[in-house]
């Protein structure tokens, strides 16, 4: 057991395997014979997503200027055809830095900075495109240089947190022996291969004669993936960038790859979601998508947003009364036939921003100072669910008004209305606060076959482990489950059981044609140790590789490190969790929490003296915290 969960943290290899062919060919070879979309392609945020700086690309003025915040002075100007960005670097000295990328077009944008070979990271004061004004992207004083969130800090860091969404064909390549990266990519950017899969056979396939196409037509026109077969196809695959997610490859998997091979989809957590699941942090889209009666009718991403150009299919609630109207949309025909795009059903004037469905129905929120973004769970107000914690969308407006006075508005004139009554906010909310006060609930909710797979997942989540066999029983009915999310919820819930009972309820989910399931077995029975040649031996050890590879791809994030430490203290291995929570400190040294379990684990291993210089460098790196000064 102790190698292991050693190999955890010892092992650099084999994270994420070879790229299989086809080969990428870049959008030039597309755009030749696809003009149209290729035209719209161009002009479109995708297209822009990452590009190299000159004087079509950077938007920010660079005109010797110089940019106060915080006590902080950032200059900004040009030399010699280069871009240029004088700050504070990661030795608390002030110089000069070359801008090497330009991140995004709209609303803001972003420069790339190299303060070291092998690593690329995001400045954090952007230009903010539309207000034409260099401003901070988190309000708050900047951290100083020794801080994980500094611009310099693992947090920042381009190649490994950002740059696979912003690029096609990319492979972080790092390395945790040199805390560096090695990055390759086929183009920078979303380019047409980063949603249609390599190019090169398709291409292939089109250059010849139309008898000889139409004799050796190829699945999916000779691409890896293609997304109008099906919504699930099209939705998952805009997920694996617009959803908030744990990766289990490196960089980006080839379009087609299941997204639960791929991807660990962060639950409806408190600090990223409402109660409710409406948004609260940067979340993207996803995740609020696969709560909404949209998706489970069938509702594709394209349905609202052109996939080339990016833009809405139409202005304003024309995007909407596409299907919500007296006319509806035969391929819905469960929706009511009625008008929605009138003051009878809205009760506010005519072209009003609170005519607007958005306003009601899809909650917006800002991140990154200017970035407006929109809940996608499209979800009818609940005022009443106020109380709950879970924002209020009538009182976004109404500010001078408070969430009973909206709920008493609608149910005066919605008497009726059938979105009234009981909601698994309540449920979260108080399961948040109280899980084990909770239990028959949530095991109610994630029984609710109805209902959202993230929704009913979470609140697996919530569960824990479960107390007792009757609840054990109720979770192992769940595993079988059709949805991922739940399947892998439910593996976490068992931990309270024997290892061997637990090996036996998990055995099928170590085989599960969904990657992110198999860790999840792996993950539940740390402690499981099936003899060699048992039926379960072989499928546990190919899952256990399977983590141990995951958490190798991320050993450049601190929390892979937490992830590592509390394994090995399940696991018994003091040392190797101490070298865990010390490479977490490392890389940020403001995680209380990592530098509590050092402290500790020098102490639990009779090393007081290590204990003291554990303590004093904490401290140091935060300066007052309640929860150092309170350690002995």
């Amino acid at each position: 057991m102790a190698l292991l969960v050693a190999a955890l943290v010892l092992t650099s290899a084999g994270a994420g395997g070879a790229r299989a062919e086809p080969a990428h060919v870049g959008s030039a070879a597309c755009v030749g014979c696809h003009d149209t979309a290729g035209s719209d392609w161009t002009q479109s945020d995708h297209a822009k997503a990452w590009t190299l700086p000159d004087e079509t690309t950077v938007l920010g003025d660079f005109d010797d200027v110089t940019f106060a915040h915080g006590g902080q002075e950032t200059r900004f100007y040009r030399d010699d055809g280069k871009y240029l960005i004088e700050t504070e670097g990661p030795d608390g000295r002030r110089r000069a830095y070359e801008v090497v990328g330009v991140a995004g077009v709209d609303p803001l944008q972003q420069y790339l900075l190299s303060p070291e070979p092998g690593r690329v990271q995001t400045y954090d004061i952007a230009w903010d495109v539309e207000g034409e004004r260099w401003y901070p992207v988190f309000p708050g004083p900047p951290p100083p240089a020794t801080d994980g969130f500094h611009w310099t800090g693992s947090y920042k860091n381009w190649d490994g947190r950002c740059a696979e969404c912003h690029a096609t064909g990319y492979s972080r390549n790092y390395s945790p022996a040199t805390d560096s990266f090695a990055p390759e990519m086929a183009e920078i950017g979303v380019g047409c291969e980063a949603c249609h899969g390599p190019g090169s056979d398709h291409v292939a396939w089109a250059r010849q004669p139309e008898d000889a196409r139409a004799a050796a037509a190829q699945p999916r026109l000779g691409l890896t993936v293609d997304p109008g077969a099906s919504q699930q196809a099209e939705v998952m695959q805009c997920l694996s960038c617009h959803s908030r997610r744990e990766a289990m490859l490196d960089g980006n998997p080839p379009p087609g790859t299941p997204y639960h091979d791929a991807f660990s989809m962060t639950l409806l957590r408190a600090g990223l979601y409402g109660p409710d699941g409406s948004i609260l942090d940067e979340v993207f889209e996803g995740g609020s998508f696969l709560q909404s009666k949209m998706h489970a009718k069938g509702v594709r991403c394209s349905a609202c947003h052109e996939p080339h150009s990016a833009t809405l299919r139409a202005e304003g609630n024309a995007v909407c009364t596409q299907c919500h109207s007296p006319a509806g949309n035969p391929q819905f025909p469960s929706l009511p036939l009625r008008t929605y795009d009138a003051p009878e059903h809205h009760f506010h004037p005519e072209d009003s921003p609170g005519a607007q469905c958005v306003s009601c129905h899809m909650i917006e929120r800002t991140y990154m100072g200017v970035d407006r973004r929109r809940d996608h769970s499209f979800r009818v107000p609940r005022p009443d669910l106020a109380v709950t914690g879970s924002p209020d969308a009538c009182t976004d407006c109404h500010k001078d008004r408070d969430a009973a006075w909206a709920a008493a508005e609608l149910e005066a004139r919605f008497p009726d209305s059938p979105h009234r009554g009981p909601h698994f906010a309540t449920t979260i909310a108080a399961a948040r606060l109280d899980p084990q006060g909770w239990v028959p609930q949530l095991l109610d909710l994630a029984e609710w076959r109805e209902g959202s797979g993230i929704v009913r997942a979470t609140a697996l989540d919530l569960l824990g482990a479960v107390p007792d066999q009757a609840a054990a029983d109720r979770v192992i009915d769940l595993l079988p489950d059709a949805d991922p999310l739940v399947r892998a919820a439910a593996a976490g819930t068992l931990r309270s059981l024997p290892p061997e009972d637990r090996l036996a309820a998990l055995a099928p989910l170590l085989s599960d044609p969904a990657r992110s399931v198999r860790e999840a077995a792996a993950k539940a029975l740390l402690d499981a140790n099936p003899p060699p040649g048992s039926p379960h031996h072989a499928a546990l050890a190919r899952a256990r590789q399977e983590w141990r590879d995951a958490l190798m791809l991320r050993a450049d994030f601190p929390e892979t490190h937490l992830q590592i430490g509390g394994a090995a203290l399940q696991a018994r291995n003091f040392s190797l969790a101490l070298r865990a929570f010390e490479q977490a400190v490392r890389l940020d040294p403001q995680l209380v929490e990592a530098w509590s379990m050092v402290v500790r684990l020098h102490a639990a291993m009779n090393d007081a003296a290590a204990a003291r210089d554990a303590l004093a460098r904490a401290r140091a790196a935060n300066p007052g915290n309640e929860g150092l000064l309170q350690l002995p």
